[in-house]
């Protein structure tokens, strides 16, 4: 419990500080100082009034539509992934924090079926790289749930310009918002589980990032105390390094379950070849 609400500080910190300019929302003025060069390792939104940085996601989409390659974007999220793999999504997503925060209200909870997993690799080929290559439009921000939680809805809300400019577009939005914030209270992260393609992007680099996480089977009694926490359904026990896992520690709690890195020691079972050891 201490990890999580350690992780709990970090998100929240994260959230305030990379969409902390307040005087956007009364200047009515999307910030454009020097940070918004530069991206945040989460998801994020360009065009929310308070937004100091700029959003991965929207960055690819930007040089699709220009026909670029993005250099500095692909170069930035594969350094942050092989480094620390998916972890930004467990300790530092905004919008992570916002599904775990709406999971804890009081509901039926169902879990998600694993095929819909891959679907968020369609959305990041196929939103981001492909179809704003071919139309020159940015369509995974149109529809990005986060953008209109943060930039979407502050801005009908505080400009009568931007009011009147509402179409059927919007409302097709709103309908995406909903269906994430409702359910994000049965279900454990869908948005993550399913769709965000900055955590498709990262998932990749999961298995063989600098830190990542071991599972010692000569301390595990496959209690699945650390699937009842995890909040992306996985038994790190199965494969403590699959791209599902957002690497939020949590299940660190128990001593089965380390951090460590491509240079720790292996315990002396899995050196031995005992079954289990290749879910290093």
């Amino acid at each position: 419990m201490i990890r999580i609400r350690t992780r709990r500080y970090f998100q929240l910190g994260t959230s305030l500080g990379v969409n902390g300019y307040l005087p956007g929302y009364w200047a009515k003025a999307v910030y454009q100082g020097a940070a918004k060069g530069f991206c945040v390792p989460v998801l994020n939104c360009y065009a929310c009034p308070s937004a100091f940085f700029s959003c991965p996601i929207g960055t690819l989409q930007h040089f699709m539509v220009v026909r670029a390659i993005p250099y500095y974007t692909l170069g930035f999220l594969g350094l942050v992934g092989s480094v620390v793999g998916r972890m930004p999504c467990g300790t530092l997503c905004p919008f992570g924090f916002f599904q775990e925060m709406l999971y804890k209200l009081p509901s039926i909870k169902i879990r998600i079926p694993k095929y819909l997993r891959p679907f968020r690799f369609v959305a990041l080929v196929m939103l981001v790289f492909v179809i704003p290559w071919i139309t020159s439009e940015n369509w995974f921000s149109k529809l990005c749930p986060m953008g209109t939680l943060i930039g979407g809805l502050p801005w009908v809300t505080i400009s009568p310009e931007v009011r009147s400019m509402i179409r059927d577009l919007f409302w097709i939005k709103i309908a995406i918002l909903i269906f994430f914030v409702v359910s994000s209270v049965v279900a454990k992260r869908p948005f993550c589980q399913t769709t965000c393609p900055l955590g498709a992007i990262y998932s990749l680099f999961n298995r063989v990032s600098l830190v990542r996480l071991r599972w010692n089977p000569e301390l595990c009694t496959h209690c699945d105390k650390c699937y009842q926490v995890c909040p992306m359904e996985v038994r790190p026990y199965e494969e403590p390094n699959t791209g599902q896992c957002i690497r939020c520690l949590d299940c660190t709690d128990c001593e089965a379950l380390t951090v460590t890195t491509v240079l720790g020691r292996e315990p002396a079972r899995e050196r031995e070849g005992v079954p289990g050891s290749a879910l290093t």
